[in-house]
């Protein structure tokens, strides 16, 4: 449908570095509509966001300390200790933690699926994941338990400056960006809201440090 637009307007179907240039210009010149006051501090305010939209947070002191602290988290819940992840993740010791872990796409049988976060927005408690080779979506998507693992200094003010970030990466879009506010949720029957309707019955966040 883009390309048969595209192409009524004249132009190939693809665009040309001269077009991007010009786009990615006429972002930098746009100024920025009024905000809301952010003078809050980004880490507290991302923790008390997420956690009014039924995530919830931990803090890990290192990488190396975060199958350890998944683990907990899923003792604690006696959820399942298998679970799937993100290439980047795998080396990480979850045998040594007690998790089964895999690294590949999810499929509905996973029950727990462990990501990483392109960034996570502060004003909303959001999660912002976006799709790769080695960033399947299926696995912030198909699992009761999504846990997403996020750097301190990937958390951004606003969405806004989510969108900064993304373009910054450099290259075309990924096929999917997806914004995750707390766990899967409907009020279509009855107005009464369910949990896990649409993905995830939980979503856990755990902080580490850059």
């Amino acid at each position: 449908m883009l390309a048969r637009i595209r192409g009524r307007q004249g132009k190939p179907p693809n665009a040309e570095a001269a077009e991007l240039a010009c786009v990615r210009d006429h972002l930098a010149a746009h100024a920025l509509s009024p905000a809301p006051r952010n003078d809050w501090d980004v880490l507290e305010r991302f923790r008390d966001r997420a956690i009014s939209l039924a995530s919830t947070v931990d803090d890990a002191l290192t990488i190396e300390d975060v199958p350890a602290r998944v683990a907990a988290y899923l003792a604690e819940r006696s959820l399942s200790t298998r679970a799937v992840c993100w290439r980047e993740f795998a080396s990480l010791d979850w045998g040594g933690n007690g998790i089964d872990m895999e690294s590949r796409g999810a499929t509905g049988d996973d029950l727990v699926g462990i990501t990483g976060a392109c960034c996570a927005i502060a004003e909303t408690g959001t999660l912002v994941v976006l799709s790769g080779v080695d960033s399947p979506p299926s696995v912030s998507l198909l699992p009761e338990t999504h846990v997403a693992i996020v750097r301190r200094s990937s958390v951004v003010r606003s969405m806004e400056d989510a969108w900064t970030r993304i373009r910054a990466i450099g290259g075309d879009l990924p096929r999917a960006v997806t914004f995750i506010s707390g766990p899967s949720r409907t009020a279509d029957i009855e107005q009464t809201v369910t949990l896990g309707a649409h993905g995830p019955y939980r979503v856990h966040v755990v902080l580490i440090p850059d």
